[in-house]
């Protein structure tokens, strides 16, 4: 009963948190009006893995490293804000550049890959998801717990950021939005890619 308390309100925090908006968002729904949909749902199961790897660490003890060696927080935010700047970067930069979108479903397995590993990197490269994993699970695990209970709460954290983002990924490439992407493709881009520039800077500015 215990374990089911502690699954309920990891799952609760982490559902609220998943579907607040920040990089991860914007890079997913990026993909999907820009791309196709099998590009976005690349980058949902990417950040599916990324939240596995917080989920991982969280359960052998991130929080406790990052207080006791609070550089690592402060590389981690310096690090993962430069990053989040170089794809606002990118993104920007090919704000002009024009754009042959694929029907839905017709992307190449290389490029659905790419997505994939864009959509991990994104997710792993803020480590502000880390601290909230760190803390909501600190907050609701039980003092000790069975490999049956972490097997299980790591399938469910995948569940939730792999489900929340294919459905941001769904929705948003179907026509009418990729129609209203390419009409204004080039200020969609500049905003895209000064959104993750801000947060990137954000996380470089906190650092100090």
């Amino acid at each position: 009963m215990q374990e089911i308390a502690a699954l309920a309100g990891v799952v609760g925090a982490l559902a609220v948190g998943t579907v607040s908006p920040g990089p991860s968002f914007v890079m997913v729904a990026r993909l999907a009006v820009a791309t196709s949909r099998a590009n976005g749902l690349g980058a949902a199961v990417g950040m599916g893995a990324g939240g596995v790897v917080f989920a991982v660490a969280a359960l052998v003890g991130l929080q406790a490293v990052l207080l006791a060696v609070p550089s690592v927080y402060l590389a981690l935010k310096v690090l993962g804000g430069l990053y989040l700047c170089y794809l606002g970067f990118r993104i920007f930069r090919a704000a002009k550049v024009s754009l042959a979108v694929e029907a839905a479903g017709q992307s190449d397995a290389t490029s659905v890959s790419r997505s994939f590993w864009l959509g991990f990197t994104t997710q792993v490269s803020n480590p502000k998801t880390a601290i909230v994993y760190a803390s909501v699970f600190a907050a609701f695990l039980p003092g000790t717990f069975s490999a049956l209970f972490a097997a299980v709460l790591v399938s469910v954290v995948f569940v939730i950021e792999t489900g929340w983002y294919a459905i941001v990924a769904t929705m948003l490439s179907s026509n009418r939005p990729r129609r209203a992407y390419l009409d204004c493709k080039a200020w969609v881009d500049r905003a895209a890619g000064l959104v993750m520039v801000g947060l990137g800077l954000k996380l470089v500015a906190s650092a100090r």
